[in-house]
């Protein structure tokens, strides 16, 4: 998969296109890009996607007070990479695209910049500042422009509703398995090992503390976790605690990510890891003291290297 900006010289083969935010590129997401490719095949051209970044809601400065992201940028490049689409392009989000309607921004990026021969819509789909990224609403866009519009059906799936909005709501509740299912895959962040107190090493259980890669990105709810590691190229189990370290006597006043992995020694400091969760298996607990913290750090390990 090609990666390019909107703004920079792209010649394009036939392209048959979607656009959204894919924010979170879950199963909903791949029905479209599995059907996008298949239209490209058959039209004999290339299969393109152009997205949206930032996040419209952060450019715009849009009720962000309860607005976290599922992917990062370079997380949603990941995720439609192995899609197997032919092109992603960004385009740049700020308040003169947002002022657009939905035909002036297909005439100026999809049209005049891409060529586009084929755009493919989501059942429900809506863009532009007039909301009429739809078929009907782009009808008269298309015959001026000469490219032909094709609604996608809606996507079924049998664990419920597919958006992102409700991963986000089944990961803000520690619901992993649901968000699971609604993905296709683990939820996980990136982000860069940092220094910290050094106490569960001094308990037998040394943990990198990871501060995540982007300040939008959501955090799981509070409590311990299963996960699986990409640290160096390998993959590595583990149990992580999302929380303010409630037993310590320096509680923190900031909420910190801490990963203890198995069978892995070392430090790791300034380096980036990729933390996939598999299951929320406790809440966060305030405990007598450490010896009493080391106790249940044990069962936990037990029950993580059981389940995973």
């Amino acid at each position: 998969m090609q990666v390019r900006l909107i703004h920079e010289n792209i010649s394009l083969t036939r392209p048959v296109t979607t656009i959204g935010i894919f924010d979170g590129v879950h199963t909903g997401h791949r029905f479209i890009l599995d059907q996008l490719k298949m239209q490209a095949g058959r039209h004999g051209g290339e299969s393109v996607v152009v997205t949206l970044w930032p996040h419209p809601r952060i450019a715009l400065n849009k009720g962000l007070q309860d607005f976290k992201l599922l992917h990062t940028r370079e997380e949603k490049i990941r995720e439609l990479g192995r899609s197997g689409i032919d092109q992603l392009i960004i385009v740049p989000f700020d308040k003169e695209i947002a002022s657009l309607t939905a035909c002036d921004f297909v005439q100026k990026y999809l049209v005049d910049r891409l060529g586009i021969e084929v755009l493919l819509v989501g059942y429900d789909n809506r863009f532009g500042h007039d909301h009429k990224g739809d078929p009907e609403g782009l009808a008269k866009c298309a015959k001026l422009n000469r490219f032909r519009i094709e609604r996608l059906p809606e996507f079924n799936s049998e664990y419920g509703r597919v958006s992102s909005t409700s991963i986000r709501e089944s990961i803000v509740k520690g619901d992993l398995e649901q968000a699971r299912n609604i993905l296709g895959y683990h939820y996980y962040l990136a982000g860069n090992i940092v220094e910290g107190n050094h106490i569960g090493r001094k308990m037998g259980f040394p943990t990198a503390n990871v501060h995540p890669m982007d300040p939008y990105k959501l955090i799981p709810m509070n409590g311990v976790y299963a996960i699986r590691t990409e640290l160096r190229g390998k993959i590595h189990n583990g149990m992580l605690n999302i929380g303010f370290r409630p037993t310590m006597d320096s509680a923190s006043a900031v909420k910190t990510i801490e990963a203890h992995l198995f069978d892995v020694s070392g430090d790791f400091y300034d380096e980036q890891v990729v933390i996939h969760f598999v299951k929320r298996i406790r809440d966060e607990m305030k405990f007598s003291g450490l010896e009493a913290l080391k106790r249940q750090l044990e069962r936990d390990k037990a029950t993580i290297q059981q389940l995973l």
